[in-house]
């Protein structure tokens, strides 16, 4: 299986060298626990769109700074093939900006959350399909975002969700699945994004976000689910700790 990575932002270039750019989090993520697992990369704010929906057999659109409901170009392109993708049912995953654009595409609404989302936040989990094992009562990950999901699409599922973002989680129909928070995540990057943003998200939100980096994350669990959403079973069940490394991942 080749999965195509929507590239919607970049690390920032401090900050690569340590932990690698957003393609590298996801592709040490999923190949911990599918290592035959194939990648290809669009970076969509520099102008590379695949040339067809048939270019990859599943998707992931990833987190980003910008908002789904920016004028940027780029951010009309992807809504546009997202809407492609759901019309041929082609399977996706989004993360962040990436279960935003989905919801907007599809006829959801995004809004400001009012507050900024950092550190560890932890979703229950309304609904278990079959594909979500181990099954899990809640999930803890770590999050980053200014902006949610205020009105999930019609035909969306919301599968998890917490006060902070009821909408945290959603699956369409058996071939879209996403979530707010970021699997891909590593507490030290979490942690660096955090500092750097401490004036921008408050004193207040700044210290209770540093503190949660103390509690467990499940971004494996959610890996693994994601896999079996794609009908791949993966070496482990994401119990076990994925890869934490701090190199970007040769491709």
């Amino acid at each position: 299986m080749r999965l195509g990575i929507l590239q919607t932002d970049s690390v920032r270039p401090e900050l690569r060298k340590t932990f690698g750019d957003y393609p590298d989090m996801f592709e040490r993520r999923f190949r911990a626990l599918a290592p035959d697992l194939e990648f290809r990369t669009w970076n969509l704010p520099a102008g590379e769109f695949p040339d067809s929906i048939d270019d990859a057999d599943a998707w992931l659109i990833t987190g980003s700074k910008w908002s789904v409901y920016d004028s940027e170009e780029w951010i009309a392109r992807a809504h546009e093939f997202v809407r492609e993708l759901h019309a041929a049912r082609r399977p996706v995953l989004g993360i962040c900006f990436g279960h935003q654009l989905v919801a907007r595409a599809l006829g959801g609404e995004v809004e400001p959350a009012g507050a900024w989302g950092v550190g560890v936040h932890t979703a229950r989990i309304h609904e278990q399909p079959s594909w979500m094992q181990p099954a899990l009562p809640t999930i803890s990950m770590l999050v980053s975002h200014q902006d949610q999901v205020t009105k999930a699409p019609a035909e969306a599922r919301i599968l998890a969700g917490h006060s902070f973002c009821p909408n945290d989680m959603m699956q369409i129909d058996e071939h879209i699945l996403t979530f707010q928070a970021h699997p891909e995540f590593e507490p030290g990057y979490s942690r660096a994004l955090i500092e750097l943003r401490r004036e921008q998200i408050g004193e207040e939100t700044y210290r209770e976000g540093l503190a949660s980096l103390n509690s467990p994350i499940q971004g494996d669990v959610a890996t693994a689910w994601m896999l079996r959403f794609l009908g791949r079973e993966p070496v482990n069940d994401g119990q076990e700790s994925a890869p934490t490394a701090t190199r970007p991942a040769g491709r």
